[in-house]
């Protein structure tokens, strides 16, 4: 089934990248209420992904080449991520980009230093065209993607744009690693650093920019972007030395968006380029492998950028001592239905070749293998009788089981795929049998590779915890019923009944490729609708059990995507309006028939009276509407509010005609209102430079007005805010770490857990948050009583660089009990301090660390055992803690 990569959206990012930047709004004409006042801080949040595991394209993974088990994955929407081994998860790196520069949380190429390898780069930028209104940049980091220098660049990347899966666009010479190499898009051509990332120039003797363009007739300049410089590649055997006395690689390989010239070389370090005589013109070389020891240099063409298309491809050969081409294509030409694109060659057996086709959508995508250097190949799965197929492979989909995506198709389909849009794959460079490639919803692995060899079947599994990559459109926390249920892109949304477990399916029957807008019936909340996209429809679905089960409605003419929907308190009418032409309707029952509703505009946004099940209200264009007979008529009320860039408004729990608005334009009007009778009056919250999203969790104790939460900048200040009182005050409960770029979607609050926020992000997943106050949330499991002693540690230094190090901590219950919950603290005998950690939340001050288990790793089984890793700094000397407690008391060393 093709899934292409929601942008959340190519429409959606359009309209708010005019809200990411620029000068604090105008006023509205309404009065202010009283100034509101900011706090600098919250009491200390911890904050964790809502599970689902990928959801979102990878199209790129980069093993380092001299350090074992150093992995690095890049994703086009949402950030990088490093391979933990010891936890078996993907560490994000890059959740400290903001708000003014959420375009960096788009990776369009990553460099790890081969020389150095706690150096890593990343070339970040989301979109060349309008709709990113900032600039590409280099980020930097010398201790693994724990913390980041930034180089500006006057252009811009597209990690989300066409040929994003080509690549790596971005490389480190790997004798003087003070040079990188940078292949730029749009006509930029290629750029070189001289100073490990810091400064950047144009290689002018390079005069290739790379013209083509996925279809020239785009005038939105996304399609018709120029490709440019696509990969650089280095032939490791013609440099000298490393460190101080290096010599720069001499022969340096090019890929170029232009089909009838390729690929070029330079023979002295960069200063002239050659087209390389005699190659394949006519297609696209997405990908430049060298295995330098037998001197050949591997390309997989496609005739498009991808990566959704490609009708034909090849694969070449390139003798790099003879300029030898050969054709070593899998696939007879007239067979081929499809481009290549993932490469990889064994490191440990050099003439042991893979390489994907990335975009054969039906009935799967396929890899292929060779042990000869390309004179035969086998394939991951052929015909036995067609449809039947035979595989060499099983997956095992059993720790992210949505990836069968409910289907069971008829052969030659079959659920889960082996993927599609498979442009990373890659072999361990120390472990023939350990391969990764990434699709467009996960990344996938095995570590039984080598029985491809002996026609003995291995196994496939998910390899992708950690890497939560789907945008989020809508969230809601009903009052009773699963915690969360979320409306997602390209994946379409999840009934969430443990925070710290992947769900085990998709909203199906109908299953939306992304689903907009989500509402329950406050008094009712069994009651769900969800509205979405969906070819040829039906739009709109409903739940008479909390989500787990779905069903779909009818809709009338005109309708052509998701819009928004609401319903009625008490679960008995709906209200939606979608997009297209049919403009807003409402239903009495589960959307059997519809009935236009009068008074309001077409494409306005709907949402209902948390008390009143007949009053529903919607918003368009700065004015604001109410109905008081089940949205069959609407009435303007107020207005004066904001007519540019997104709002958004919710009425609140428990109270009739009480309901908060946030949005608009940084050159309009733009922030936060408050109306306490019904939308005919609203009240700007002066002190609220700017709001996206407002949502309401339980009251604090002592209050009775629901928390408020906000995505906002207040005091100058964007972040993630909280109100107890009403919004008379307001606490930032984010902090710089925990940014996660842009946030303005929704939000929302949990009603049975205080200080508990679920953030909707671009990319990165849900995040939630919890406090440490009383009354807080507790990471979305109940420990219970922390368990006092009775535990052993083994604490492990298993890295170690100038500053810093790494570090895996395994604690075991050596009681007669189970664990449902632990933290365990410790001081550093030498001032060290901790800085990144995962599988478990840090807190504590300076030397003095705690670390509480994660949502999943609480319950410890009497002699069973819980694993967490981190980073952290040290100056002098980096001496083992002798002291660890557990609830009071001293756990003994393993």
């Amino acid at each position: 089934m093709r899934r292409p990569r929601l942008l959340a959206g190519l429409a959606g990012l359009a309209l708010t990248g005019g809200l990411l930047a620029g000068a604090l709004p105008a006023g509205a004409a309404e009065p202010d209420a009283a100034p509101a006042r900011t706090q600098a801080a919250a009491a200390s949040y911890s904050w964790k992904n809502v599970r689902v595991d990928g959801g979102g394209f990878v199209p790129g993974l980069v093993f380092n080449r001299t350090e074992k088990n150093l992995l690095y994955a890049r994703t086009d929407i949402g950030g990088a991520y490093r391979w933990d081994q010891a936890g078996s998860a993907w560490v994000p790196l890059l959740d400290h980009i903001g708000w003014d520069d959420w375009g960096h949380t788009g990776v369009v190429s990553l460099a790890s230093d081969t020389a150095d390898p706690d150096r890593v780069y990343v070339a970040v930028g989301t979109y060349t065209n309008d709709w990113d209104p900032g600039t590409g940049a280099v980020l930097r980091s010398a201790d693994r993607g724990a913390t980041w220098q930034r180089a500006d660049l006057p252009f811009k990347l597209g990690g989300n744009m066409p040929g994003r899966g080509m690549g790596e666009r971005l490389a480190v010479d790997p004798h003087d690693n003070r040079i990188l190499y940078l292949g730029a898009p749009s006509g930029n051509g290629l750029w070189r650093s001289t100073d490990s990332g810091a400064t950047w120039a144009k290689v002018t003797s390079f005069t290739n920019p790379g013209g083509y363009q996925q279809d020239p007739t785009d005038t939105s300049g996304y399609n018709s972007d120029e490709q440019g410089i696509v990969w650089v590649t280095f032939d490791e055997s013609t440099g000298g030395g490393t460190g101080a006395g290096a010599t720069a690689t001499k022969t340096i390989y090019v890929g170029v968006g232009d089909k009838e010239n390729a690929v070029y070389r330079s023979t002295d370090a960069g200063a002239t380029w050659t087209r390389l005589a005699g190659q394949p013109t006519g297609h696209l070389a997405h990908k430049g492998v060298l295995d330098a020891g037998n001197g050949y240099l591997y390309l997989a063409y496609s005739d498009t950028a991808g990566p959704y298309d490609g009708g034909k491809g090849k694969v070449y050969r390139y003798a790099t001592a003879t300029g030898e081409w050969k054709d070593i294509t899998p696939v007879a030409e007239a067979d081929t239905y499809h481009g290549f694109s993932g490469l990889t060659v064994d490191r440990q057996h050099p003439g042991t070749v893979m390489v994907s086709a990335y975009s054969s959508w039906w009935p799967d995508t396929q890899l292929f293998r060779t042990t000869d250097s390309g004179t035969t190949w086998t394939r991951a799965w052929d015909y036995s009788a067609y449809p039947t197929r035979s595989n060499r492979y099983t997956m095992d989909v059993s720790s992210v089981p949505w990836l069968t995506w409910g289907g069971d198709p008829a052969p030659p389909e079959q659920a889960p795929k082996l993927g599609w849009m498979t442009e990373a794959l890659e072999i361990d460079p120390f472990d023939s049998d350990r391969m990764l490639y990434g699709t467009g919803a996960t990344v996938y692995g095995t570590t039984e590779l080598t029985r491809w060899d002996t026609n003995t079947n291995f196994t496939i599994r998910p390899m992708v915890k950690g890497l939560e990559e789907t945008a989020v459109l809508d969230l809601v926390s009903p009052p009773s019923g699963a915690p969360l249920i979320s409306a997602l892109g390209d994946v379409g949304g999840f009934r969430h009944t443990d925070l710290g477990a992947v769900p085990p399916m998709m909203f199906t029957a109908p299953n939306f490729t992304s689903t907009t807008s989500l509402d329950y019936a406050e008094t009712k909340p069994d009651v769900l609708v969800r509205s979405g996209h969906l070819d040829g429809g039906p739009r709109v679905a409903f739940s008479t059990d909390n989500g787990a089960h779905w069903f779909a409605g009818q809709e009338p003419a005109g309708v052509t995507g998701g819009g928004t929907v609401a319903a009625a308190a008490d679960g008995g009418r709906f209200v939606w309006s979608p997009e297209g032409t049919a403009g807003v309707h409402a239903a009495t029952g589960y959307g059997t028939s519809w009935t236009p509703s009068a008074g309001i505009p077409a494409g306005a946004t709907v949402e209902s009276d948390r008390v009143d099940p007949k009053t529903f209200y919607g918003f368009h264009g700065g004015t604001f509407y109410a109905s008081a007979d089940g949205g069959l008529t609407f009435t303007a009320k107020a207005t004066g509010l904001p007519a540019k860039g997104n709002v958004r408004f919710k009425a609140v729990p428990g109270r009739k005609g009480d309901i908060w608005l946030a949005g608009g334009a940084p050159d309009a009007a733009y922030g936060l209102w408050h109306s306490t009778d019904g939308g005919a009056t609203f009240t700007k919250v002066s002190g609220v430079d700017q709001a996206d999203a407002v949502g309401f969790g339980k009251a604090a104790p002592n209050a009775s007005y629901p928390a408020l939460y906000s995505s906002a900048k207040i005091g100058g200040v964007r972040g993630i805010f909280r109100s107890t009182d009403a919004g008379a005050t307001w606490v930032r409960v984010n902090d710089d770490a925990h940014q996660w770029g842009w946030t303005g979607a929704t939000i929302t609050g949990d009603p049975r857990v205080y200080g508990r926020v679920y953030v909707a992000t671009n990319g990165r997943g849900i995040i939630y948050g919890d406090t440490s106050e009383t009354g807080g949330g507790d990471g979305g499991t109940d420990p219970g009583t922390p368990p006092a002693g009775a535990c052993k540690v083994a604490y492990r230094i298993t890295n170690q660089w100038q500053g810093g190090f790494q570090a895996d901590v395994t604690v075991t219950n050596t009681s007669a009990t189970a664990w449902t919950g632990w933290t365990l603290g410790w001081t550093f005998p030498a001032g060290q301090t901790v800085g990144q950690m995962w599988n478990a939340t840090p807190a504590g001050t300076g030397s003095a660390v705690t670390a509480k288990n994660a949502g999943w790793n609480g319950a410890v089984a009497a002699g069973g055992s819980a694993s967490f890793g981190f980073t952290g700094s040290w100056t002098g000397s980096n001496p083992v803690p002798a002291v660890f407690t557990l609830g009071g008391a001293t756990c003994s060393a393993a």
